[in-house]
């Protein structure tokens, strides 16, 4: 018997970005991200989602935030929050005038877009900073998993499937350096370095972030 995985319950899909039931969601990324931004600056969040981080900043921070998402059920969630989302891509040309925002953030989403590299210019073109997350596919789990089983690695989809996933372009840390390179005048102002109590694992983290970090998480600027 044919089996149909997308009406499967117990089958893990984010392909469709549904929000529905999912109004609040904190993820630990979120602190970092509120602890780089100004307070009375201005935010755009691409690829908001339901809106959590961006109501966060606003709440915490006092800024000024518009965002973009793609999912109607994410829209949905943001207006019941009061919050100024409109609907579109976020990698293409983006309906804000150059230099119209303070920060672009585009939290866990760049692994998930066409056009990654466009995303990254538009973001560029349109802040003065850009704050960009995504998992770390260059993880050692992910290397011991493919080493050792040779298949797609598991470990950084987080319960999806190669297949059920909306993560299309995966990357590393090292992918995304390239990736600021290709794109050109960015530089890395902060980088996240998740903090330990074993100063072995502090220097690790610190020296080789591609095979130790877990989610890469960095503020850039243009430059000079």
């Amino acid at each position: 018997m044919q089996v149909d995985l997308l009406d499967n319950p117990n089958h893990n899909d984010n392909r469709n970005y549904n929000y529905s039931g999912f109004e609040t969601v904190e993820r630990k990324e979120y602190d970092v991200i509120a602890n780089w931004i100004k307070p009375n600056t201005s935010v755009i969040d691409l690829a908001c989602g339901n809106g959590t981080l961006l109501e966060k900043l606003i709440k915490e921070k006092n800024i000024y935030g518009k965002g973009i998402e793609l999912s109607d059920s994410g829209i949905a969630i943001c207006k019941k929050k009061n919050l100024e989302v409109q609907k579109g891509s976020i990698d293409q040309q983006l309906p804000f005038e150059d230099n119209a925002f303070d920060y672009a953030i585009c939290n866990v989403t760049i692994q998930m877009v066409m056009y990654p590299e466009k995303l990254l210019s538009e973001m560029k073109r349109i802040a003065k900073y850009q704050i960009v997350s995504f998992p770390n596919f260059g993880h050692y789990k992910n290397r011991i998993d493919l080493l050792l089983k040779g298949r797609m690695p598991e470990p950084m989809l987080f319960g999806y499937k190669w297949y059920s996933t909306g993560h299309i372009h995966q990357l590393s840390i090292k992918d995304f350096y390239e990736l600021m390179e290709d794109v050109g005048g960015l530089k890395i102002l902060k980088r996240y370095v998740e903090g330990h109590k074993n100063i072995f694992k502090n220097y690790l983290l610190e020296q080789k972030p591609n095979l130790f970090q877990i989610l890469g998480i960095f503020m850039l600027g243009k430059n000079d």
